[in-house]
């Protein structure tokens, strides 16, 4: 099956949908080691899809190849109508004010507060009054869910969720309309885990974005996605929602999408 967000059961691309992300024939190579060959994806508007796969598929190399912090060896990558690997450079600076990114691990300036830190993106794009900034800032730290005595606060004086939260504000002070994330639950206990994906799901209903996440909480795809990609065998093997997944006749996919922890997950979301 063609990996080009192709749903399940068809032979062609959503073509009603507006493609917001759109990868075509992505290698990425890593001396030897091939981890992604002639790839394929589209991301639609508006949606939050799921990125899966087995440890060593390439999820995080794919979100970061298309946010281009990794030059892939081949292919393509379209975001927002822009070509992201070949385009002039001020279209691509443009376009990248137009995504977020929150990493794992947070990736947030250990010497800033967090309000400095989502200050950061604005300092760097905006040419705004420092106050206006300020205040902009301490919107995005509300809207990630961080009380307002978060932003004086330095990124060791804070939990791993608080932290998860501040990186998810950094990733939001442009106004996005995409927003990344790369593992956003992870390390987090059951009761925080759920709080996020509720958060993200509220954003993305509230704001209207276009989510493209990394995961492998079988909690957080049955919670807020729309839809899956699996990657495997180099490749997006198959996508669709997660209701469809149980069908597909691949060891792995049917061993993660049908085992006790899918099943748990899946009766949680019923109850």
């Amino acid at each position: 099956m063609d990996g080009a967000a192709v749903p399940l059961g068809d032979t062609a691309p959503d073509t009603t949908r507006e493609v917001v992300i759109r990868v075509r024939d992505l290698v990425n190579q890593f001396g030897k080691q091939v981890v992604h060959d002639h790839l394929d994806l589209d991301v639609y508007r508006g949606e939050v899809l799921g990125i899966v796969g087995g440890s060593g598929t390439g999820k995080s190399v794919l979100l970061r190849t298309i946010v281009g912090l990794n030059r892939p060896k081949e292919g393509s990558i379209e975001v927002l109508g822009v070509d992201v690997l070949n385009g002039p450079e001020a279209e691509r600076l443009q376009v990248e004010r137009r995504w977020g990114v929150a990493f794992q691990d947070g990736a947030l300036f250990s010497s800033l507060t967090v309000l400095q830190n989502v200050m950061a993106p604005m300092r760097e794009h905006l040419k705004l009054p420092r106050a206006m900034m300020k205040a902009l800032a301490e919107v995005k730290i509300g809207l990630a869910g961080l009380p307002p005595n978060a932003a004086d606060k330095y990124p060791s004086e804070l939990s791993g969720g608080m932290r998860k939260r501040a990186a998810l504000a950094r990733a939001l002070a442009l106004d996005p309309e995409i927003l990344f994330l790369d593992e956003p639950t992870a390390g987090l206990d059951p009761i925080g885990a759920a709080a996020y994906d509720e958060l993200i799901r509220g954003l993305q209903r509230a704001l209207g974005l276009t989510v493209f996440m990394v995961t492998h909480d079988l909690d957080s795809l049955y919670a807020i996605c729309d839809r899956i990609a699996v990657l495997a065998e180099k490749r997006v093997l198959v996508t669709g929602p997660i209701e469809d997944m149980t069908s597909v006749d691949h060891p792995w996919v049917k061993e993660y999408f049908t085992g006790p922890r899918a099943r748990a997950a899946q009766a949680k979301k019923k109850s």
